[in-house]
């Protein structure tokens, strides 16, 4: 009787050990899309999608700026924020990419971008702008030069038409400040 109640918490501790060790698989990301979009069209906000991946250090330089006090309650005001992983490397591509978001990234004129690559979409699913703004066609990334910093302020002054002046010169700022010199 003893063995049995052993090799029954054993067999029942390898089968939590098991299943808290595999990885869920990324949410589809036309799932994300919808999601945010239904998010933005009731709260009357545009949604902010993200193109990042695991590798990328102005990735995750963005994504910092955006979780910073200083910003954060701003573009939450005005945006509703939805990152699609893509662009993962190796055995990561799978265990992390969110399945569908290469396809999006293209769709909305970003497949040869680079990272980050985001785009604004209205409370209807359409795009309204994506960050290829610089000079031929050119992404912005991580707005770290004040040309790039001026185009992110305009790409947000054209996504968030209700952004004061005053909101928008704040977030400047902050790039600015950040910049690398």
């Amino acid at each position: 009787m003893r063995r049995l109640l052993i090799s029954s918490m054993l067999l029942t501790l390898l089968t939590v050990v098991t299943t808290c060790g595999q990885s869920q698989e990324p949410e589809p990301a036309d799932g994300i899309l919808k999601a945010a979009v239904q998010k933005a069209e009731s709260s009357n906000k545009t949604v902010f999608l993200i193109f990042h991946a695991s590798w990328c250090g102005w990735c995750k330089k963005l994504d910092a700026a955006l979780e910073d006090r200083t910003i954060k309650e701003l573009i939450e005001e005005h945006f509703v924020i939805a990152r699609l992983d893509v662009l993962e490397s190796g055995n990561n591509a799978q265990t992390l990419e969110n399945p569908g978001g290469k396809k999006i990234m293209t769709e909305l004129g970003g497949e040869k971008s680079g990272l980050p690559f985001y785009a604004f979409i209205d409370a209807k699913g359409k795009k309204i702008a994506d960050s290829n703004v610089m000079p031929k066609d050119q992404n912005i990334g991580y707005p770290n030069s004040t040309e790039e910093i001026a185009e992110f302020g305009k790409l947000l002054a054209k996504s968030a038409p209700q952004m004061s002046v005053g909101e928008l010169a704040t977030i400047a700022a902050y790039f600015q400040k950040k910049a690398s010199r």
